[in-house]
């Protein structure tokens, strides 16, 4: 699997990008500089490409920089890029978009997230996420199911139980918590957790946006948006299109995404009504 950008990478790309930018040189001309190949340089930028460390002093030698903090500290970033991650064993049955989404929201503070059809992937449950999978994947094996569904459940360890939890604020349509995804009694313990999570946990908001709302902002499809506290301009969003998920960073899509969850929330019930359509939900099932 190529490399993915993480978070290391990405904050080491744009500390990269800064430095080229204030001497005024473009990404090919340093390459060519360096005798490397002539994309190389914007693949680091971007968190796509590691880069050696000896590769890196060149550069850092090329853009005059000189204090030995600074420098131990980029240096530092390039060897944590290289290390391992939580979920490295999963590499041959997950893509490459996943682990690169997965790396970031590891590393997140918060998350915004819209979700049209299903239930969010961090507030899951086994069953609901093997119901979930089987049905989008119907000819995968049982192993891959297993090693897919642990993957989830990594996923929720590395960011809702961690020492600083990720702050989640969910936005879910309606109709994901009306879809019987795996049967009555798979639904209603997923909705159950959802609850739980929604009445305990402090890091969790939860909002439902119902039926009644009519044509809303999120009719185009589900979309997160991804925070760090080390920077704000590695603020992320993922969105989904017709056959995939697309990752934008450029400052204009964060604000028109931010602008669009806004609209969203407001559109929503609050929590406590949300979590009384939920439990009505329940109800309907049993």
């Amino acid at each position: 699997m190529p490399a993915i950008p993480t978070i290391h990478r990405r904050m080491l790309g744009a500390e990269l990008r800064a430095l080229r930018d204030g001497l005024g040189h473009t990404a090919d001309e340093m390459a060519r500089r360096l005798g490397w190949h002539q994309t190389k340089v914007s693949r680091v930028e971007n968190g796509r490409s590691g880069v050696r460390v000896h590769e890196l002093e060149a550069l850092l030698d090329l853009y005059g920089v000189t204090d030995p903090e600074r420098r131990e500290g980029l240096v530092n970033l390039a060897r944590e890029s290289k290390g391992r991650m939580w979920w490295t064993p999963y590499s041959d049955v997950i893509s490459e978009r996943y682990a690169s989404y997965i790396s970031l929201e590891t590393a997140a503070e918060s998350k915004r997230t819209f979700e049209m059809a299903l239930i969010p992937g961090l507030l899951q449950t086994p069953e609901y996420t093997r119901a979930v999978i089987g049905a989008l994947t119907p000819d995968a094996t049982p192993e891959t199911i297993d090693a897919l569904v642990s993957v989830r459940l990594a996923r929720q360890n590395a960011t809702l139980r961690r020492t600083s939890p990720l702050s989640l604020w969910a936005v879910v349509d309606e109709a994901a918590v009306r879809r019987s995804i795996g049967g009555p009694q798979v639904m209603v313990k997923q909705l159950q957790r959802l609850l739980k999570a929604s009445e305990e946990d402090n890091n969790i908001t939860l909002q439902v946006l119902p039926f009644t709302a009519g044509g809303h902002a999120g009719l185009m499809g589900s979309f997160s948006i991804l925070q760090f506290s080390v920077r704000s301009d590695l603020d992320v969003v993922y969105a989904e299109s017709d056959v995939s998920s697309i990752r934008l960073e450029r400052q204009s899509d964060l604000v028109t995404y931010s602008q669009l969850f806004d609209r969203l929330r407001e559109a929503a019930l609050d929590e406590a009504p949300s979590r009384g359509l939920v439990s009505h939900a329940v109800k309907d099932l049993e």
